[in-house]
């Protein structure tokens, strides 16, 4: 398939429908960090783009919200159909972007490259979507926080081997600071800044 066929083809086939249930879902995953959601609507986005970060990119990004890509996505025909289903443009500089989408297999070297919002207005932020080899089968990680009732656990594959670093350098910026989706296939779990996380073993 051609890189222009692909930009047309893979959305939503009820976008007002289907992207407010995505929305609910996400809704419901930042509120109960660390829980894991699966994608309900099909979408068919182009490689190496996944099911769940597609149905997020469809509800969320519209013309008002620059995104910016990782590599093997901005190289991808990504941009092409981001741009057809949603309007949304594409960015340079991580600084711009209010979303970001990360292909598996990225190392992801700082969070405060990207936007971290103001004292006075922290959402304007970016919300960074980072494609994974899956959401369990790896280092335990305990959650607490906003939304958790004592811990919650997770079990990401293929976090740099930095991210608790990382991640406790963001929350000590609240209440600036990205928030996170992790996605692998159709599947994700949100890490809104506030969520403490801390490896429970090696």
């Amino acid at each position: 398939m051609s890189l222009k066929i692909e930009a047309l083809a893979g959305g939503f086939t009820e976008p007002v429908f289907q992207s407010q249930s995505v929305f609910k879902t996400m809704m419901d995953s930042m509120a109960r960090p660390g829980t894991i959601q699966t994608i309900a609507p099909e979408v068919a986005p182009p490689a190496p783009l996944g099911i769940a970060a597609a149905a997020i990119a469809l509800t969320l990004c519209d013309h008002d919200t620059p995104v910016w890509l990782s590599s093997g996505l901005a190289k991808s025909a990504m941009p092409d159909w981001l741009g057809f289903h949603t309007s949304a443009p594409v960015v340079p500089e991580r600084a711009e972007a209010r979303f970001a989408f990360i292909e598996h297999g990225v190392t992801l070297s700082s969070l405060g490259l990207f936007a971290l919002g103001t004292q006075e207005y922290p959402d304007r932020s970016t919300t960074l979507i980072i494609e994974l080899a899956g959401l369990e089968g790896g280092g335990r990680l305990a959650l607490t926080g906003p939304g958790i009732q004592s811990v919650t656990e997770i079990r990401p594959v293929g976090l740099p081997e930095t991210f608790l670093r990382l991640w406790a350098e963001n929350r000590a910026l609240f209440p600036r600071g990205i928030d996170l989706v992790l996605t692998a296939g159709s599947r994700f779990l949100c890490l809104p800044r506030t969520t403490k996380i801390i490896a429970t073993e090696m």
